[in-house]
């Protein structure tokens, strides 16, 4: 038996990089994930408390903002605290849950969007039939499926991360535990566990990706067809901020994932996680709503409600 000192907690070394301007990043930080909180919560209430905004589409909005939630609360608190107090140690239970939670969500946001695009697919093709496809039993089905998958596959590849040992070097070159910079920390072999977590990756990013691709590509061959131009622009519009969010997710999250988890420019993976965990998070809500009349409307009523109480 070697005598061998395992660790028990990491350092999370953030951006060293940025010397005189750490309080500006600061402060930029914590406005964004202030305002994430506030637009995907807002979503969340509003949803909640309008009836007329019961429908499909917004139930699978608010999912979709819960992840987001998830995922930003996981990263960004504890980097806002390092980044203030100048402590940047992590329990190593903790460094591990914080990974776990943050790809579980991440699944989830992937598996999420495909539901929506294939709700918006019954949508402009069969409207007639919409409603008695999309009951409210599907929607529950489609959206436990999306949460238990996603937590599902991410844990059982997560219950092997935790079972390598790690020892000497505990200096996490990154913001949050991600993947990639643990696993450089392991004492054993990790090349196994990328391949394997590389093969689910694509399975979930691809797939998703592919089936949400082969649902618009079905959508606006639909709208094509439309004779009126204005029910044109209406079913366009209604795809178009789905779209945006679509192309941003898979776009981001490919550029991280899709390859080895160890191998990879360490600056740019920080700076496209930051844009994972804080800038999308952030424009999703405004993306969603901003040109949405249904929810302005909602929103309006609501306010009006709050001011004569």
């Amino acid at each position: 038996m070697v005598n061998v000192t395992f660790v028990t907690e990491f350092i999370l070394r953030g951006f060293p990089e940025l010397h005189g301007l750490k309080m500006p990043f600061f402060t930029i930080l914590l406005v964004m994930y202030l305002l994430t909180l506030t637009g995907n919560s807002l979503i969340i209430v509003i949803v909640c408390m309008e009836p007329m905004l019961h429908t499909p589409m917004y139930f699978f909005l608010v999912n979709f903002s819960m992840a987001e939630i998830c995922t930003t609360t996981t990263v960004v608190p504890k980097m806002l605290v390092n980044d203030f107090s100048g402590k940047a140690t992590f329990c190593f239970a903790c460094c591990m849950a914080q990974g776990f939670v943050v790809f579980a969500a991440s699944a989830v946001e992937f598996l999420t969007l495909t539901v929506m695009s294939f709700d918006h697919y019954i949508a402009i093709r069969k409207p007639l039939l919409y409603k008695t496809i999309m009951t409210n039993r599907l929607c529950l089905n489609l959206t436990w499926m999306s949460w238990v998958v996603g937590f599902v596959i991410i844990f059982s590849q997560s219950v092997v991360v935790w079972t390598f040992p790690f020892c000497g070097n505990n200096v996490v070159d990154h913001f949050f535990c991600d993947v990639g910079p643990v696993l450089k920390l392991a004492c054993a072999d990790t090349s196994l566990m990328e391949l394997i977590g590389l093969i689910y990756g694509a399975s979930i990013m691809w797939g998703s990706f592919g089936l949400s691709l082969i649902s618009y590509t079905c959508i606006i061959a639909t709208i094509i067809q439309i004779p009126s131009a204005t029910g044109r622009s209406k079913a366009f519009v209604t795809c178009a901020s789905h779209l945006i969010v679509i192309t941003m997710f898979y776009l981001v999250l490919m550029v991280m994932y899709l390859r080895p988890s160890t191998h990879g420019n360490t600056q740019v993976n920080k700076a496209v996680s930051i844009v994972h965990t804080s800038f999308i998070p952030l424009l999703n809500p405004f993306i969603y709503t901003i040109r949405n009349k249904d929810f302005k409307a909602a929103l309006r009523k609501n306010a009006k409600r709050r001011v004569l109480f």
